[in-house]
């Protein structure tokens, strides 16, 4: 007999991908995950959340949500997905001891040492870089935040984690507890809209900030110009990442943006909202490193001889082990030493020193009106 939470989601989204779903293979033909395992439908039909396969398989998937994008009859297998994993962790079987890595990283960037909320006075807009930009990127993360105050004075910037992993990861409870004690400090701080550079961070805003707007900081730059004057010529390929794999808006803002820098586009067959995921999706490394590196040799066999642009930090360190991979905003503030592959990046542990040195920066030079570091911490 099987033991499903009365009246959850999964049974929901079985029933939508069964009812719905015409065995075309569309699908299955853009992903091993769905080869390994079978149509939607199929899967649909034969989940039992008491069968070991059935609770580590929803793991498997990347949620890039491509099979969404080339469904004929619209539906998203991967949403599928996610509620197995959500119903996995409420059996109390999603302990895997695989994602602790990612996990940890995650508490880290939620915890008193690593954030800080500074809002100044009259601040309404806040800037959102997320957890790797300031690790990886802390000098062209404080240059941005500084740029975009010349035309929002009252900028405020906060250092937090929107708990995306666990999201991702079934967490569902302590993801809600999480990302909700933030929007409601966020609003009772009077703030309206939030900027972000991270896709991820875009998605949880987007889908789950309540009574905030969320922009992405490419957006921003199309409409107020480059932060670089240098011009470069030669022709690239963009990485779109899955997380805002239907956000036209934002594919255009980053084309907009590196058109403006003088180089030309060479799309990728797979590109904005079939572009293939990076392999990073899901946290599927943790538990199958070959359905995670299939994606990137699927990414690389599409790119020229030259550079690729992302605008993902998670993305360009995952593709930029197989194929030369930059972030955009390398590219615009950096044009000439990131085409020639000459920026500095850094790398773990640094990243996380990196994190605290612009957290205490920031305290000495921004002035605020409301500050904090986090202290919640779900218990579920």
């Amino acid at each position: 007999m099987l033991k499903r939470s009365a009246g959850s989601k999964i049974e929901k989204e079985l029933k939508t991908i069964s009812d719905k779903c015409i065995n075309c293979e569309l699908c299955v033909e853009e992903c091993e995950f769905l080869k390994k395992y079978g149509k939607p439908k199929e899967i649909a039909d034969a989940f039992d959340p008491l069968d070991k396969k059935c609770l580590t398989m929803g793991f498997e998937c990347s949620l890039c949500r491509l099979c969404a994008a080339v469904c004929p009859v619209k539906i998203d297998p991967a949403e599928m997905f996610l509620e197995m994993r959500r119903e996995t962790v409420r059996q109390g079987n999603g302990d895997f001891s695989k994602h602790k890595g990612i996990l940890n990283y995650e508490r880290r960037g939620t915890s008193k040492r690593y954030t800080w909320y500074a809002l100044p006075e009259g601040c309404d807009t806040i800037f959102f870089p997320g957890c790797t930009l300031p690790g990886t990127r802390p000098d062209k993360t404080i240059k941005l935040y500084e740029y975009m105050r010349k035309q929002i004075p009252a900028l405020g910037i906060v250092l937090d984690c929107c708990t995306k992993p666990s999201h991702d990861l079934g967490r569902e409870a302590y993801f809600d507890a999480m990302f909700g004690e933030m929007n409601d400090f966020l609003l009772k701080s009077r703030i309206q809209n939030v900027y972000v550079c991270c896709p991820n961070c875009y998605k949880v805003f987007s889908r789950y900030g309540k009574n905030l707007s969320v922009q992405t900081v490419y957006e921003f730059l199309a409409k107020n110009g480059l932060p670089s004057k240098e011009q470069v010529n030669q022709t690239i390929s963009i990485h779109d990442p899955c997380a805002v794999r239907f956000e036209k808006q934002i594919h255009a803002a980053v084309r907009e943006l590196v058109v403006k820098q003088g180089l030309t586009v060479k799309e990728m067959p797979h590109c904005r909202e079939t572009a293939y995921c990076c392999g990073e999706g899901g946290a599927v490394e943790c538990v199958s490193s070959d359905l995670s590196s299939n994606w990137g040799i699927l990414r690389k066999k599409e790119t020229h001889s030259g550079m690729t642009i992302a605008y993902c930090a998670g993305c360009v360190h995952h593709l930029n082990l197989i194929t030369p991979t930059s972030h955009i905003l390398d590219l615009l503030f950096e044009p000439e030493a990131t085409l020639a592959g000459k920026v500095k990046v850094s790398r773990s542990p640094m990243t996380y020193l990196n994190r605290l040195k612009l957290k205490h920066r920031l305290k000495r030079t921004v002035a605020v009106s409301i500050s904090r570091e986090r202290t919640f911490d779900a218990v579920v």
